[in-house]
Protein backbone atom coordinates (compact mmCIF):
# COMPACT_ATOMS: atom_id res chain seq x y z
CA UNK A 1 0.00 0.00 0.00
CA UNK A 2 0.82 3.49 -0.78
CA UNK A 3 -0.08 6.89 0.31
CA UNK A 4 -1.28 7.40 -3.32
CA UNK A 5 -3.04 4.47 -3.08
CA UNK A 6 -4.67 4.39 0.38
CA UNK A 7 -6.29 7.87 -0.84
CA UNK A 8 -7.98 6.75 -4.12
CA UNK A 9 -9.61 3.43 -1.79
CA UNK A 10 -10.85 6.61 0.56
CA UNK A 11 -12.48 8.20 -2.36
CA UNK A 12 -13.52 5.06 -3.78
CA UNK A 13 -15.82 3.98 -0.28
CA UNK A 14 -16.80 7.73 -0.33
CA UNK A 15 -14.49 9.53 2.18
CA UNK A 16 -13.42 12.72 2.06
CA UNK A 17 -9.37 13.75 0.85
CA UNK A 18 -8.29 16.12 3.76
CA UNK A 19 -5.12 17.07 4.94
CA UNK A 20 -5.08 15.11 8.32
CA UNK A 21 -5.59 12.05 6.42
CA UNK A 22 -3.24 12.63 3.51
CA UNK A 23 -0.69 13.69 6.63
CA UNK A 24 -1.32 10.81 8.69
CA UNK A 25 -0.91 8.65 5.69
CA UNK A 26 2.46 10.08 4.66
CA UNK A 27 3.88 9.36 8.17
CA UNK A 28 3.13 5.62 7.98
CA UNK A 29 4.66 5.91 4.51
CA UNK A 30 7.71 7.37 5.56
CA UNK A 31 7.84 5.40 9.11
CA UNK A 32 7.81 2.10 7.60
CA UNK A 33 7.44 0.62 10.97
CA UNK A 34 4.79 -0.11 13.35
CA UNK A 35 3.97 3.04 15.19
CA UNK A 36 1.40 4.14 18.03
CA UNK A 37 -1.93 6.53 17.94
CA UNK A 38 0.06 8.40 20.32
CA UNK A 39 3.22 9.16 17.88
CA UNK A 40 1.13 9.76 15.05
CA UNK A 41 -0.91 12.62 17.33
CA UNK A 42 3.04 13.80 18.68
CA UNK A 43 3.94 13.84 14.37
CA UNK A 44 0.73 15.71 13.51
CA UNK A 45 0.33 18.47 16.72
CA UNK A 46 2.46 20.59 14.90
CA UNK A 47 0.42 21.21 11.98
CA UNK A 48 -2.93 20.74 13.71
CA UNK A 49 -2.89 21.91 17.01
CA UNK A 50 -6.31 21.26 17.75
CA UNK A 51 -5.77 17.21 17.19
CA UNK A 52 -7.67 14.85 19.18
CA UNK A 53 -6.85 11.41 20.04
CA UNK A 54 -10.38 10.42 18.96
CA UNK A 55 -10.41 11.73 15.30
CA UNK A 56 -6.60 9.61 15.49
CA UNK A 57 -8.21 6.76 16.78
CA UNK A 58 -11.53 6.96 14.36
CA UNK A 59 -9.28 7.25 11.27
CA UNK A 60 -6.46 4.48 12.49
CA UNK A 61 -9.86 2.08 12.52
CA UNK A 62 -11.21 3.20 9.17
CA UNK A 63 -7.89 2.98 7.62
CA UNK A 64 -7.54 -1.04 9.09
CA UNK A 65 -11.15 -2.02 8.37
CA UNK A 66 -10.39 -0.73 4.77
CA UNK A 67 -7.13 -2.44 4.45
CA UNK A 68 -4.66 0.23 4.54
CA UNK A 69 -3.37 -0.01 7.69
CA UNK A 70 -1.99 -3.33 9.51
CA UNK A 71 -2.94 -3.49 13.34
CA UNK A 72 -0.75 -5.57 16.14
CA UNK A 73 -0.46 -4.96 19.56
CA UNK A 74 3.15 -4.61 21.10
CA UNK A 75 3.36 -4.50 25.04
CA UNK A 76 -0.15 -3.75 25.46
CA UNK A 77 -0.33 -1.07 22.98
CA UNK A 78 -2.14 -0.97 19.48
CA UNK A 79 0.23 -0.32 16.69
CA UNK A 80 -0.40 0.23 13.02
CA UNK A 81 1.28 0.50 10.05
CA UNK A 82 0.90 0.54 6.08
CA UNK A 83 -0.56 -3.18 4.73
CA UNK A 84 1.95 -4.83 3.14
CA UNK A 85 2.98 -4.30 -1.00
CA UNK A 86 4.06 -7.89 -1.19
CA UNK A 87 1.80 -10.30 -2.60
CA UNK A 88 1.16 -13.76 -1.36
CA UNK A 89 0.95 -15.38 2.18
CA UNK A 90 3.62 -14.18 4.58
CA UNK A 91 4.20 -13.00 8.07
CA UNK A 92 6.71 -10.80 10.16
CA UNK A 93 9.40 -10.51 12.67
CA UNK A 94 8.68 -7.01 14.52
CA UNK A 95 11.46 -5.32 16.96
CA UNK A 96 10.12 -4.58 20.53
CA UNK A 97 12.06 -1.26 20.48
CA UNK A 98 11.22 0.40 17.24
CA UNK A 99 8.80 -1.50 15.46
CA UNK A 100 10.06 -2.16 12.32
CA UNK A 101 9.38 -5.20 10.73
CA UNK A 102 10.58 -7.64 8.31
CA UNK A 103 8.95 -10.27 6.34
CA UNK A 104 9.09 -14.34 7.38
CA UNK A 105 8.05 -16.30 4.37
CA UNK A 106 7.01 -19.28 6.41
CA UNK A 107 3.77 -20.15 7.85
CA UNK A 108 2.81 -22.46 11.31
CA UNK A 109 -0.58 -23.15 9.05
CA UNK A 110 1.10 -25.15 7.13
CA UNK A 111 1.27 -27.95 10.12
CA UNK A 112 -2.64 -27.83 10.70
CA UNK A 113 -3.53 -31.01 9.18
CA UNK A 114 -5.86 -32.07 12.29
CA UNK A 115 -8.16 -29.50 12.13
CA UNK A 116 -11.30 -31.64 10.29
CA UNK A 117 -13.96 -30.52 13.05
CA UNK A 118 -13.09 -26.97 12.66
CA UNK A 119 -13.06 -24.03 10.06
CA UNK A 120 -10.04 -21.74 9.98
CA UNK A 121 -11.33 -18.34 8.48
CA UNK A 122 -8.08 -17.13 9.31
CA UNK A 123 -5.01 -16.47 11.40
CA UNK A 124 -2.15 -14.02 12.36
CA UNK A 125 1.77 -15.22 12.87
CA UNK A 126 4.10 -12.63 14.50
CA UNK A 127 7.57 -13.21 16.13
CA UNK A 128 8.77 -10.79 18.43
CA UNK A 129 12.38 -9.69 19.50
CA UNK A 130 15.10 -6.77 18.75
CA UNK A 131 16.26 -5.52 15.56
CA UNK A 132 20.60 -5.57 15.33
CA UNK A 133 20.01 -1.30 15.27
CA UNK A 134 18.44 -2.41 18.58
CA UNK A 135 19.93 -4.94 20.73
Amino acid sequence: MDVTKALLLLKEKGYKHTGKREQMLQLFSDQKRYIAAKDVLEAMQGDYPGLSFDTIYRNLSTFVDLGILEMTELDGEKKFRFSCAIDGHHHHVICLSCGKTKHVHLCPMDDFSDTKDFKIVGHKFEVYGYCSECI
